[in-house]
């Protein structure tokens, strides 16, 4: 379902603190460096990048690394320093950078997948390295030896990965719009589940192992909220964007979601409020208001005489209508539409003007965003763009 045009943004606004510049080509993965004023970049050009802060203000390469093969995504553990580079080619290669970000070392290399590595995350816990390709495959790695561990296919190519360490659980979404949960032991896995909410493909996924609920963000615009943890199948939808949800980062402290997308937008959204469950869409060969047939109910257009109408549907209550019954819109925000939506009559007089107030900032980063990295301690965000630009932005002003 196509988001229509976004509210205005409110005052509070996130600061762009710096713009990093210089890559050739797309910047698939950017993150930054804690405790330090630096960044670390894989690009679609092939290099890596580790950017620091110089006197002058400006962020200028410590490291420059050219890889065999475009870079497609990454994964860094600053505890370790370990930094997984995923490439077009399938490989994924394991550097370890120095302490003062000057120098990255090579420690292994292994074809993990037979195509682009889309997706890693490393595991210190474990000592494990997971990864998605668009081979269909998830798989996983001991990070000290480098042996394959085992492996899983998936219904699609994967973009989004998250694992729980507590119960070592890992979380696949893929271009399907299917979202699997597998159970890891060492050398094996087991499936827990498969559910599927979206229209599109699943481009994000983020999880809250606090309060035990996953995000997943869609090419069709929309992000999930899954209560993997109430037992209560609980599925909240959130419509913000106006194209694919492109990367999701969750602040733990203050329970708000980032999403970015390709529309430019980066949206914060407060979850620490209870929303609803958007109903499902109720089937009828006449409007549920009027009793008016609908254009393909022959029978009932030929005994009253009338014309057949096109159906719709009330967001707020899901009973199909026609358009004359549903001539209203308002935002739900509680159900997640922070945009004006189509409502029957009836529901439109009863919402009220606090129902109606907005539970998420919509901010515009002025890029078409590929991924974000958020640094919870400095409450910034970094975004990356089709632009071939990195943003550093101060997002306490909305986040706080």
């Amino acid at each position: 379902m196509a988001a229509e045009p976004q509210p205005k943004a409110l005052t509070r606004k996130p600061l762009l603190l710096n713009k990093v510049e210089g890559s050739q080509e797309v910047v698939n993965m950017a993150a930054i460096v804690p405790k330090e004023d630096g960044v670390i970049s894989v690009s679609e050009d092939r290099t890596v990048r580790v950017w620091l802060k110089r006197d002058s203000g400006q962020y200028w390469p410590s490291i420059y690394h050219a890889m065999p093969s475009p870079c497609s995504c990454m994964s860094f553990n600053p505890e370790t320093r370990r930094l997984s580079i995923g490439l077009d080619n399938g490989t994924i290669s394991e550097f370890i950078l120095s302490e003062d970000y000057n120098k990255m070392t090579l420690v292994k290399s292994y074809q993990a997948h037979q195509s682009r590595v889309m997706m890693i995350l490393f595991v210190l816990e474990m000592e494990w390295v997971l990864s998605t390709g668009q081979d269909k495959h998830f798989t996983w790695h001991c990070s000290e030896s480098g042996q394959r561990l085992g492996g899983y296919r998936t219904s699609a190519g994967a973009c989004g990965l998250q694992f729980d360490v507590e119960t070592r659980h890992v979380f696949v979404g893929d271009h399907s719009g299917q979202v699997t949960i597998l159970k890891l032991e060492q050398e094996s896995c087991s499936l827990v589940t498969t559910f599927k909410g979206h229209t599109g493909g699943v481009t994000a996924l983020c999880w809250d192992p606090i309060q035990r609920v996953l995000f997943s963000g869609s090419s069709d615009h929309s992000i999930i909220m899954w209560d993997i943890g109430g037992r209560k199948g609980t599925a909240i939808e959130l419509q913000g964007h106006n194209d694919k949800v492109q990367s999701l980062s969750y602040a733990h402290h203050t329970r708000q979601l980032i999403s970015c997308g390709a529309d430019g937008g980066i949206v914060v959204w407060n979850m620490d409020v209870e929303r609803q469950e958007t109903p499902e869409w109720l089937d009828s060969d006449s409007c549920q208001k009027c009793d008016q047939p609908f254009f393909w109910n022959f029978k009932q257009m030929w005994d009253s005489k009338k014309i057949g109408l096109r159906q719709h549907h009330c967001r707020k209550c899901g009973k199909a209508v026609c358009g004359k019954c549903s001539s209203k819109r308002s935002s739900i925000p509680l159900m997640g539409f922070e945009f004006e939506v189509r409502v029957c009559d009836s529901c439109h007089e009863s919402i009220t003007e606090e129902e109606r107030a907005p539970t998420a900032t919509f901010h515009d980063s002025k890029h078409n965003i590929v991924h974000v990295h958020f640094d919870a301690t400095r409450g910034w965000l970094l975004t990356s763009g089709t632009d071939k630009v990195i943003k550093l932005w101060d997002m306490t002003p909305v986040v706080s």
